[in-house]
């Protein structure tokens, strides 16, 4: 193997922090020199090592070898990654640090240069020759390095390659963004506590998580714009159901109308859809080159998207598909362009480095939160101070939980009680597995399953666990508000803006009513209805912001404002209940 330099770090590109490439900053920061100094300190066998996505992970990794490398204390270096276009990544990256890795384009049969370092090779690579990689990590002292190590533990044969191919490594660095997964299997070279309850859960050696990473700019905010509306569709008995996405419903119902919402042919996706690439426009004022994804559930879906970003932008859209050969190619090619959006399945969601990307749309009916924490991920890594990200989301529930959870550290639990809850939201592995198969035609649940209508509704705004906005239209000036916020925006400025945007649709709507009010000829019960539904949407969305059931709300609006129950309620009575939820709102 070739010489490396004392401190191969000093070949490190300088532009960090405006654009520098992956893995690369010249400078660690302040977090990557914290883990550093552990990872020192405990010189251990293994090392886990646990940071948001975007954070940058890579290049705590990479100095971390160069370090080993320069004294001598390991030879080489293996790098085991989730996919083929991240193993290129690896190599490229390493290459700046001064770290030759050889990504095995050529086939490691036919053997590799002296030059080499080390070598990149895949979790599924690993357990096709694992006898060989053994072989290869006891002829000289070797350091494994594991990008997302989680996904040792994606396949029994995986997990039992890894532990038995680096059993006897030097030196074990393990990375993961998401060390959490949906199953008990156990992750190879992670340590498991014994828990009170009998569970036994993962523990790291450093963690950096988002609500860090955001306090000290490293990644960008997140703001979520959820969408719901009416959906009609036809079940495999043959029966009509029609449900509004949000509202509460069983875990089959909200399943199908989820489904109906993502259909292709359907309004809610085009609406949506259109909605995020008036995002995009806007974002690009402020972050000229910036980009959007959309995450489709198959490849026939993502297909179709692609072709209705096209009609709506007037740009043809880059579609990756897993299965393809060109995908790594397609998706470096949009990562260095200016081109608007991309459209994938499964390619982008952990790992690929597109830091261009600021606008996303979830249209996937994975539930996980490994996938969903994975996806969003693609869109929080910060070139430049003040950069926003924004991902539109179907308005159910699941999804609204894991994203009031983003800033929430989690970890692996082994042993963890078996319920039947979780039955609907099956591991990630099936569901991407079916979403990457080739369909020519349209096969849901074999032709029984027809989704016959949908609408989009903007529904609000969640940020940092806080909801903002209220019901409206897509097209309408209350949704025009909040696609409107600039591109760059500090954390502190995205929630005073929201706010602000909040109370200006409060206001809109107060002057609109005025103008509509019902004349005197009207009816009294078509009065009374009109205002009742008013204070219910109120309700429903102070309801959501406090998380407190709508009962409650309900009756603290009667506490306070007076009167008999909302049944009973004289129009007056209801006016200044509906008062009243407008400030509780307006404070909130």
């Amino acid at each position: 193997m070739s010489e490396i330099s004392a401190h191969p770090s000093w070949q490190l590109s300088p532009a960090f922090p405006g654009r520098a490439a992956w893995g690369t900053a010249s400078r660690l920061r302040a977090w990557q020199e914290e883990a550093l100094a552990r990872y020192r300190e405990l010189d251990a066998q293994d090392f886990l090592a646990v940071a948001t996505p975007g954070a940058g992970k890579t290049t705590f990794a990479l100095r971390a070898a160069s370090e080993l490398l320069a004294d001598r204390r390991v030879e080489q270096v293996i790098v085991v990654a989730p996919t083929e276009h991240l193993k290129v990544q690896w190599a490229e990256a390493a290459a700046k640090a001064g770290i030759q890795l050889d990504p095995g384009l050529g086939g490691s049969r036919k053997g590799r240069s002296r030059q080499y370092h080390g070598m990149v090779v895949t979790y599924a690579g690993v357990a096709v020759r694992p006898f060989a990689w053994e072989a290869l990590t006891v002829r000289a002292r070797t350091l494994v390095i594991f990008d997302e190590i989680h996904h040792a533990g994606d396949n029994l044969s995986w997990g039992e390659a890894v532990a038995s191919s680096f059993a006897l490594a030097t030196r074990r660095l393990g990375l993961t963004g998401t060390p959490f997964r949906s199953d008990a299997t156990p992750i190879p070279f992670v340590h498991y506590a014994e828990e009170a309850d009998g569970t036994r859960r993962s523990v790291a050696d450093y963690t950096y998580g988002y609500a860090e990473a955001l306090r000290d700019h490293v990644v960008r905010p997140v703001v979520f714009m959820a969408y719901g509306g009416g959906m009609r569709w036809r079940t495999k008995a043959g029966d009509e159901l029609a449900a509004g996405l949000g509202e509460p419903l069983t875990n089959d119902i909200t399943a199908q109308a989820w489904r109906t919402a993502l259909d292709p042919k359907g309004d809610w996706i085009a609406a949506v859809l259109a909605s995020a690439d008036k995002r995009l426009t806007e974002v690009r004022r402020h972050i000229p080159d910036a980009g959007g994804l959309v995450i489709a559930t198959d490849q026939q879906q993502a297909r179709a998207y692609a072709r209705a970003l096209e009609t709506i932008s007037g740009e043809k859209a880059t579609v990756v598909l897993s299965d393809d050969a060109g995908a790594s190619r397609r998706i470096e090619e949009f990562s260095g362009s200016q081109q608007r959006w991309m459209v994938a399945v499964r390619m982008v969601s952990e790992g690929v480095d597109v830091p261009r990307l600021a606008v996303g749309v979830y249209a996937t009916a994975i539930a996980t939160p490994l996938f969903f924490a994975q996806a969003v991920g693609r869109f929080v890594r910060s070139r430049r101070r003040g950069e926003l990200a924004t991902v539109f989301l179907p308005t159910v529930p699941i999804l609204l939980a894991h994203a009031g959870a983003l800033e929430r550290q989690r970890d692996h639990i082994l042993g963890r009680p078996k319920h039947d809850e979780g039955d609907l939201w099956a591991p990630e592995e099936a569901l991407l597995a079916e979403a990457n198969r080739s369909r020519d035609t349209a096969d849901l649940d074999d032709g029984r399953f027809e989704a016959l209508e949908s609408q989009a509704v903007f529904d609000h705004v969640l940020f940092e666990d806080r909801q903002f906005g209220l019901f409206a239209e897509p097209t309408s000036l209350d949704e025009a508000d909040y696609l409107g916020l600039p591109g760059l925006l500090e954390p502190d400025q995205v929630a005073s803006l929201l706010a602000q945007r909040q109370r200006r649709q409060l206001a809109r709507r107060v002057r609109q009513e005025r103008r509509e009010r019902v004349p005197e000829t009207v009816s009294l019960h078509r009065a009374l209805e009109g205002r009742r539904k008013e204070l219910n949407s109120l309700v429903s969305q102070l309801a959501r912001v406090r998380g407190t059931p709508h009962s409650h709300v309900h009756a603290g609006l009667r506490r306070e404002a007076g009167g008999p129950p909302l049944a009973q309620a004289t129009t007056e009575q209801v006016e200044a209940r509906i008062a009243l939820a407008r400030r509780w709102l307006a404070a909130s």
